[in-house]
Parts: structure tokens; C-alpha cells; sequence
């Protein structure tokens, strides 16, 4: 493997920007492997919720944290994810445990325990980790950041037709009201990495998204082989 087939990938953005999809298509193509932040932290999440640990008492989640395996276990269309053991690729994905994890994800010690983690999970390089606060954060020196962005009323739109559960208009308040959190929070608010490229999908396909980002990334391939 040649050393930009080890690069670390990241790829920040509000929800529903579609950076999962854009991680999972990479990694297929580039033959990485999909780190999913967002997964770790609604696993964690799902585990407050069925042991009654509030998600204001940052004590109490940091020792549930503590105690917990989270696993991520690369599949052909994305990742299992394991929680003590037990397959919850599913159940993290219901609205009452994604709302829960972005509520979890506010608080600093359980943020440290995560990006620990995700470091741990990233130090060969070779992947491409999808999130909030990849490319500031968990890997700084990431030789490729990514910011995926687009208008509410996009991401909103995004949302409803993967799971119309609620109106239109309540997913878009939904998320806004998240992009408030994420973004005012004081550990690791959502921002641009300073060196991040920053893609607005607002009126791009998938297919497009998905184009540029391998234009970015071949750039700094050709970078890194110039300089070595």
C-alpha cells in the first residue's frame, strides 16, 4: 500500500450534509475503512437511554463511557456497530437515540473519552472518519479535511424522505435547532477546520459531491508525492 492509500480523511458538517454517504462511497472506492463518529456517540447514547442515565449528568455518562465496548465493524454497504457486544446498527439509528446522542455529545469529558477512542481506532491511517469535529479535533494533522455543507431546507428535505416520520417543517426546526447546539456548544463546536476544503452540496447530486471530494483528494496526493 503506497503512502496516500494511507492517508487520514476527514469529513465535518452539520446533519444531514450526506456525509455519511460521502464516507462510505470513498472508503468503497479508495478501499478505507469508514470510521463513524456519529455512530460511537449514539451507541453510547442508546446505553444511557436503556440504563436511565440522564443526559445532563456528565459524571454519570463519562463512567457509563468508561464501561462501555463500542465497536465498529466495517460491512460492504457500511459498518456494524457493536455495543457490549451486541449488534445495535439498527436501533441507533431511531430518532430518540440520535436526538439523545447530540444532546450526550455537548459534554467535554465524554467528548475526550470518544476522540481517545477514535484515535486509537485511526492511528494506522488508511480511513475516512465522518463527523463534527474530525479535522479540529480528533485528527488535526489529517492530510485531507473535508466540510460538507448545505441549506436547512436541503438537509431538512434530506431527512424527511430517509424517515418520514415527522412534517417537513418540523425535520428542517429539528435540525436547526441541532445545528444551534452543535455549533454554540463549548467543546469542539461545529466549525471548519482552517485548512478544510468546504463543499456546499446544496445544489449537487451525490454523484458530484462525490467527484469533487476525489478531486481533492488526488490533489493532495500528487502534493504528497511531490514532497517525498
Amino acid at each position: 500500500m503506497t503512502r496516500a492509500r494511507r492517508f487520514v480523511i476527514a469529513i465535518d458538517g452539520p446533519a444531514g450534509a450526506g456525509k455519511s454517504t460521502l464516507a462510505a462511497r470513498l472508503a468503497q472506492k479508495l478501499g478505507y475503512v469508514n470510521l463513524e463518529s456519529g455512530a460511537m456517540y449514539r451507541a453510547l447514547a442508546l446505553k444511557a437511554l436503556a440504563s436511565g442515565t440522564a443526559l445532563e449528568d456528565e459524571d454519570r455518562l463519562v463512567a457509563l463511557a468508561a464501561g462501555s465496548r463500542i465497536k465498529l465493524q466495517p460491512e460492504g454497504d457500511g459498518n456494524r456497530v457493536l455495543l457490549d457486544g451486541a449488534d445495535v446498527s439498527q436501533r441507533i439509528r431511531e430518532p430518540d437515540v440520535t436526538d439523545a446522542a447530540s444532546k450526550l455529545s455537548v459534554h467535554p469529558r465524554v467528548r475526550e473519552w470518544m476522540v481517545a477512542r477514535q484515535r486509537d481506532m485511526g492511528a494506522q491511517g488508511g480511513i475516512i472518519m465522518e463527523g463534527r469535529d474530525i479535522g479540529t479535533k480528533v485528527f488535526p494533522d489529517a492530510e485531507v479535511k473535508i466540510f460538507l455543507d448545505a441549506a436547512p431546507e436541503v438537509r431538512g428535505d434530506r431527512r424527511f424522505r430517509q424517515k418520514p416520520t415527522l412534517p417537513p417543517d418540523a425535520v428542517i426546526a429539528e435540525l436547526r435547532e441541532r445545528d444551534r447546539r452543535d455549533r454554540t456548544r463549548a467543546a469542539s463546536p461545529l466549525v471548519p477546520a482552517p485548512d478544510a476544503v468546504i463543499i456546499n452540496s446544496t445544489d449537487m447530486s451525490i454523484d458530484e459531491v462525490i467527484a469533487r471530494a476525489e478531486a481533492i483528494i488526488a490533489e493532495r496526493q500528487m502534493q504528497k508525492a511531490a514532497t517525498d
